[in-house]
């Protein structure tokens, strides 16, 4: 969703730019600008005294519909730069210092004993979360033949129940997603 919601964000903005700047070239070079508009020629001014001493609330409400843009801006920013891959899961060892493990590693080992499950045929997993919380996301890819219950009670007892044991997590959240392989049809002769 954050991809589509980039997109059509820097579509807009990028329409806006080419328009005002379109326009502003335009009127700056004296390039028959139609006749209701503003400014004509290079010495137009954008607002004229008898404009700007008129409505004393337009200036506070332009700086806030400004502020409010600039917030709105540096959260996108931030949305931008967040990792969505946890890099390194907290492990306590019990004696107080805890031990870090890198988060491909985790990822690898589920991976790897997800994708021995019978009936799947391809395993992805992502950490995400915090560190101290991490929670997983996989993505199995079943053989025709394979029942979904079966594998989702494998998967929990086995891959995930292992990494929450040997990371020594409370608990290990995760999200299952399951797509089934396409099979080509046999031939009938």
């Amino acid at each position: 969703m954050l991809r589509t919601v980039n997109r059509v964000l820097v579509g807009l903005a990028g329409l806006l730019l080419l328009c005002v700047g379109g326009a502003v070239l335009a009127a700056g070079l004296d390039l028959g600008v139609p006749s209701w508009w503003p400014w004509r020629g290079p010495d137009a001014v954008l607002l004229g005294e008898a404009r700007r001493g008129r409505g004393e609330w337009r200036w506070p409400a332009a700086v806030a519909l400004l502020a409010v843009l600039l917030v709105l801006a540096l959260g996108w920013l931030v949305a931008q730069l967040r990792r969505r891959r946890l890099t390194e899961v907290l492990v306590d060892t019990g004696d107080g210092e805890g031990a870090v493990l890198r988060g491909r590693a985790l990822e690898g080992a589920v991976e790897s004993e997800a994708a021995t499950l019978e009936g799947v045929s391809r395993a992805s997993v992502r950490l995400t979360g915090r560190r101290t919380a991490p929670a997983a996301r996989l993505s199995l890819l079943l053989e025709p033949h394979a029942s979904p219950a079966d594998t989702l009670s494998h998967l929990t007892t086995g891959a995930l129940a292992h990494a929450r044991t040997s990371a020594h997590l409370p608990a290990l959240p995760a999200e299952a997603r399951l797509r089934a392989a396409k099979r080509r049809p046999g031939r009938v002769t």
